[in-house]
């Protein structure tokens, strides 16, 4: 018996040329179709976004260089952005003519004090509606959405006669007090503080604290961010108020600085534009202050107000 110890050639395999090479199959995933089409929307959704902040940005950016022109500036046709003759006169005459210190402080105190009623008495009475059972509790809460959804307008006059009947015309206590409250902030402070978990205040009774040190010392300290977000709006709102201000306020003492700024750059003949922009610039000021302190925390407010 024989073994064919001879070593075996491989089978002759066929020469492929550089011609007849075949190229591999490149398959096109569904990812990259994907990706290509986000990358499409994506740039459509930054062109709309960029719009929309010049949109928001540019009349700011122009109150902030009118301010700065001249009379005859502001109204030449076409008009320009930047001032050809930069100059602070709006910033004087508006410093020498106006009792600028005077109405700043009436607008801070308003601004303040309506600011502060609105954070004590919107939170309270948003906890009990969020956290404690009592009777007539959906009732007073259909009160407050149904108060919510009343124009202010609708309720201006009644609202002046009881200041009026009370004695408050042309003073300051009756540029704040109808404001103390107000439907939205009660309605924003209970969405938050549903929110909250009732085991800690269950702790607390348990401890023998009273509803008034729960309040203080376990829920205000959790509610930083509806808070901020309150204050924000709130005295947003009353530093810009005017209307009521222009009524109730009856001499130059009481004005707060919106209504001396309307009444002294607006004449009988003409507008005063340059002084007009130069106190509307002075206005925003404490408004980007307070913003801008608070921003996170009014950014957590909105985000999370009414989540569980």
């Amino acid at each position: 018996m024989s073994v064919d110890t001879a070593p075996r050639t491989p089978e002759a395999q066929p020469v492929r040329g550089p011609g007849n090479a075949r190229s591999p199959k490149r398959s096109r995933s569904p990812r990259a179709g994907m990706v290509g089409s986000s990358q499409g929307s994506r740039w459509w959704l930054y062109l709309i976004l960029v719009v929309a902040l010049v949109a928001v940005v540019a009349p700011f950016v122009w109150m902030v260089l009118g301010s700065f022109k001249g009379e005859g500036e502001l109204r030449q046709v076409p008009p320009t952005w930047l001032p050809q003759h930069a100059s602070l006169d709006n910033y004087t005459q508006l410093f020498s003519k106006l009792n600028f210190g005077q109405y700043f402080s009436n607008s801070i105190v308003v601004a303040v004090v309506v600011t502060a009623g609105n954070l004590v008495f919107c939170s309270m009475l948003g906890y009990a509606l969020a956290m404690l059972d009592f009777r007539g509790k959906r009732a007073i809460f259909a009160a407050v959405m149904t108060t919510l959804m009343i124009p202010g307008v609708v309720t201006f006059v009644p609202l002046f006669v009881l200041v009026a009947n009370a004695g408050l015309v042309d003073t300051i206590p009756g540029l704040f007090l109808p404001f103390l409250v107000s439907p939205f902030g009660v309605f924003l402070m209970r969405q938050f503080i549903l929110g909250l978990p009732r085991d800690l205040l269950d702790a607390g009774r348990v401890d023998g604290a009273g509803e008034l040190r729960i309040f203080f010392r376990i829920i205000l300290p959790l509610c930083g961010p509806a808070l901020a977000t309150l204050g924000i709006l709130t005295f947003l709102g009353s530093w810009n108020n005017f209307l009521w201000p222009l009524v109730v306020a009856q001499s130059e003492d009481r004005y707060t600085l919106p209504v001396a700024l309307a009444l002294y750059s607006t004449g009988q003949n003409s507008t005063n534009y340059g002084l007009l922009l130069a106190g509307a610039t002075i206005v925003i000021i404490p408004i980007l202050v307070v913003f801008l302190v608070f921003q996170k925390r009014f950014i957590e407010g909105i985000a999370t107000t009414g989540l569980k």
